[in-house]
């Protein structure tokens, strides 16, 4: 509750006993198409949230929402978003809150200030949803209409500030995503270790070849069922693939024989591959296992590519396997219509990439290594810029909900 002295014309008040609150219904008639009878938007979280309506009904028996009505999602992973509504039937998964007498974005900001809270305390097994007895005792507290008002036109002057700030720090992701493209762009086209290099034409020494010449025969993973609690040998899994290096917080176990550990064993130099994914732009991503990585084994949506040490630096490898040029080939050869893209081994095993002698090979990592250094620690302070943001958001909906933004 909120412990200080109310101006006499402010009241305080229970969620719970002042909104007036109603659940969506699934409808008995949903149709993929609007027909004649057909005709409402069905309002489920893809309408609510990217305003994508995919499913229309009659209307009977459904709630029925009107445009800028709040609504809230009720069940889900997404439990406690709050946003506003478009005109339509209610979706079972989300709630309708209404504010009597309540200034329209007052209300909003005030359950955008909960979400997290909301979000993060769901109740349910498999599926979270609103804990109602959360969301009902939070304190409203409500000022005169006016200074509801003046409220929300200081929320939207520091939140406009702020998104500016915001939009700047992705600005310079961007410039920064596209300054690694380049440099990996200049490093394969020879450019980082020979002073004249002509467009469209390798340097000396240079060769195209197909990955296949630097690797030994790719292997694909295990497909024995693993988990958490199974006291065996950690499995590398699609999760465990996060720029360029393993990411082991996200670990599941399996128990293997010495035959099954030998074939998917992992050594230094390794490159672990995702060959099988929805996403294309995962298809592909790739990690490099280090000297602590050799103790696990990995599961069968990866390939594992074992790179020929006297004939590509694995460093290099992996570099040129993140290029533009190497993803375009990637997402050439694994993009599908039927919703799951795949690239197989010998798919791989054809990417065409340049190959310098292994000497320069060690230079151009050097080099690749020097000028990206200074860019991923560009990257973790814009990142950490954009999450003070985010808590800075949090705090202003804080202060203007305890009667200190004005």
């Amino acid at each position: 509750m909120i412990n200080k002295k109310l101006p006499k014309d402010w009241k305080i008040v229970k969620v719970g006993k002042y909104v007036i609150s109603t659940k969506g219904k699934k409808p008995k008639r949903i149709s993929k198409e609007k027909t004649n009878e057909c005709y409402l938007p069905y309002v489920n979280i893809k309408a609510f949230e990217k305003g994508i309506v995919d499913e229309y009904t009659d209307g009977v028996g459904c709630v029925i929402c009107e445009e800028g009505d709040f609504l809230m999602v009720w069940d889900g992973s997404r439990s406690g978003y709050v946003g506003k509504a478009i005109k339509g039937a209610l979706g079972s998964t989300l709630v309708r809150l209404n504010f009597p007498d309540l200034e329209n974005n007052y209300a909003y900001y005030f359950l955008q200030s909960k979400y997290i809270e909301i979000n993060t305390r769901a109740k349910g097994v498999g599926i979270p949803h609103v804990d109602p007895n959360l969301l009902w005792n939070y304190y409203l507290l409500i000022p005169p209409l006016e200074t509801q008002q003046a409220i929300v036109s200081k929320i939207e002057e520091l939140f406009s500030e702020l998104d500016k700030g915001i939009e700047d720090l992705k600005t310079a992701q961007q410039q920064l995503k596209t300054y690694r493209q380049s440099v990996l762009k200049w490093a394969f086209e020879g450019k980082l270790t020979n002073e004249n290099v002509k467009e469209g034409e390798l340097p000396e020494g240079w060769e195209m070849v197909n990955m296949s010449k630097v690797i030994e025969k790719p292997k694909y993973g295990t497909s024995k069922k693993c988990d958490y609690t199974i006291k065996g040998i950690g499995v590398l899994r699609i999760p465990n693939i996060a720029k360029g290096i393993v990411d082991s917080t996200d670990l599941k176990f399996a128990k293997f024989d010495e035959k099954e550990i030998e074939t998917y064993s992992l050594k230094e130099g390794d490159i672990l591959t995702i060959r099988s994914n929805g996403s294309v732009d995962l298809v592909g991503k790739c990690a490099l296992i280090s000297k602590k990585d050799e103790g696990y084994l990995y599961a069968g949506y990866l390939i594992r590519l074992r790179p020929i040490i006297n004939k590509v630096n694995p460093k290099y490898l992996i570099n040129i396997l993140t290029s533009i040029d190497l993803r375009n080939q990637i997402e050439e050869k694994a993009k599908s219509t039927s919703g799951v893209n795949n690239i197989n081994s010998e798919e791989l095993s054809t990417l065409k990439i340049q190959l310098p002698p292994i000497e320069e090979q060690h230079r151009i990592v050097q080099e690749i290594e020097s000028r990206l250094s200074v860019a991923d620690k560009m990257e973790e302070s814009i990142a950490q810029s954009l999450q003070q943001a985010e808590a800075l958001r949090q705090s202003i909906l804080k202060k203007a909900f305890s009667g200190e933004l004005v």
